[in-house]
C-alpha cells in the first residue's frame, strides 16, 4: 500500500512538473521549450524589448541591444550591440535563460551554439505582431494581458482614424523607411496602419513588406502624401528627378523628429501611438486638390 501511494505522489509530481514545462514554436519553426518561465531574458531588438515590458516583464531584461530605449528604464540594462555586431561575450556573461531576437540576426547559431536559448520572432505585419505579443505573453506566464495590449492597440487606431480629415481618405502615400530608397509597403505593418487611416499606397503589395524602389517609380507614381524624417525630407528635392514630386512642392508632406519617427517604424505595443501621430499630422495639413487617384 505505502509502495502504491508513493507511486501516485510520484506520478502526481511528475504531471506537475510536465505542466510548468513551456513550450513555443518561433517564426523558424523550432520548437523551444523551458522547464519554468525564463527569468533572466536579453531582447536583442527595440520592439521585443517593449513587448517584455509592456507585458509587466521589464524586470526579467538583463541585456538588450543598443537600439532599445523604451520604456526609459531599459537604458540602464548592459547594451550588448546591434544586428551585425552584438556582443556575444556580454550576452553569454549575463547567462540569459532566452535570447530574444528577430530573422535576420546573425548570431542567433553561434548562440544556440553556446547552449543558449534562442526565440526568433518577426514582425513584418500585423498579424505578426500579434503572435509575437501572445507568444512573449506564454512565456511571462501573462497571458492575459497580451490581450489587453492588443486591445489598447486597436482602441488607439479607431481613434486615429476618426481624426483623419475626409479629404485625405483614399489618397496615395509614399512611406519612406530608408533613403536607399527602401518603402513601406501596404503589406508591412506601416502599410496595414496607413490602411486602417483610410490612405492608399503608392507601392504595389505583391513587391512585399519592406521593398528597395528605383527612385524614378516614386517620381512616376507622384504620391499624394510623403512621409519620412524631418531631417530626410529636406534633402528630398535635392535628389535627382525628385523636385518633380508635386507632395513636395506643395508641402503634402509628414516630417517628423526622430522619437516620433522611431515610433512609426517600430512594431510594437505602440503602434496605437504612432497611428495617432500620424493621424495628428493629416489633420494639420491643408486639404489635398482634385479627387482621390
Amino acid at each position: 500500500m505505502k509502495r502504491f501511494a508513493a507511486a501516485c505522489l510520484a506520478a502526481a509530481l511528475s504531471a506537475a512538473a510536465l505542466a510548468q514545462t513551456i513550450a513555443v514554436r518561433d517564426d523558424r519553426g523550432v520548437l523551444v521549450e523551458f522547464a519554468a518561465s525564463p527569468r533572466r531574458i536579453v531582447s536583442l531588438k527595440p520592439s521585443l524589448t517593449e513587448g517584455v515590458c509592456a507585458l509587466g516583464g521589464c524586470d526579467r531584461l538583463v541585456g538588450v541591444d543598443r537600439f532599445s530605449n523604451w520604456p526609459p528604464r531599459v537604458r540602464g540594462l548592459p547594451q550588448l550591440g546591434g544586428l551585425d555586431d552584438v556582443q556575444l561575450e556580454g550576452v553569454v556573461a549575463l547567462k540569459p535563460d532566452l535570447v530574444l531576437a528577430e530573422p535576420s540576426a546573425r548570431a542567433v547559431e553561434r548562440f544556440e551554439s553556446l547552449g543558449l536559448k534562442v526565440l526568433v520572432l518577426k514582425s513584418d505585419d500585423r498579424a505578426d505582431v500579434k503572435r509575437t505579443l501572445q507568444t512573449l505573453a506564454q512565456l511571462l506566464g501573462k497571458a492575459p494581458q497580451a490581450a489587453a495590449v492588443w486591445s489598447a492597440i486597436e482602441r488607439d487606431e479607431r481613434a486615429a482614424a476618426e481624426r483623419v480629415p475626409p479629404a485625405w481618405r483614399g489618397r496615395r502615400v509614399y512611406f519612406e523607411v530608408d533613403p536607399s530608397p527602401y518603402a513601406a509597403g501596404p503589406a508591412s505593418f506601416i502599410g496595414e496602419t496607413l490602411a486602417q487611416l483610410g490612405l492608399g499606397n503608392i507601392v504595389p503589395k505583391e513587391l512585399g513588406p519592406f521593398p528597395k524602389l528605383n527612385p524614378e517609380f516614386v517620381v512616376r507614381a507622384q504620391p499624394d502624401l510623403v512621409i519620412a524624417p524631418k531631417h530626410t525630407l529636406a534633402e528630398m528635392a535635392g535628389r535627382p528627378g525628385w523636385s518633380g514630386l508635386r507632395a513636395l512642392r506643395d508641402g503634402a508632406t509628414c516630417g517628423f523628429e526622430p522619437a516620433t519617427y522611431e515610433l512609426l517604424i517600430r512594431p510594437s505595443p505602440r503602434m496605437g501611438e504612432a497611428a495617432l501621430a500620424l493621424a495628428a499630422c493629416l489633420a494639420a495639413l491643408p486639404a489635398p486638390g482634385g479627387a482621390p487617384r
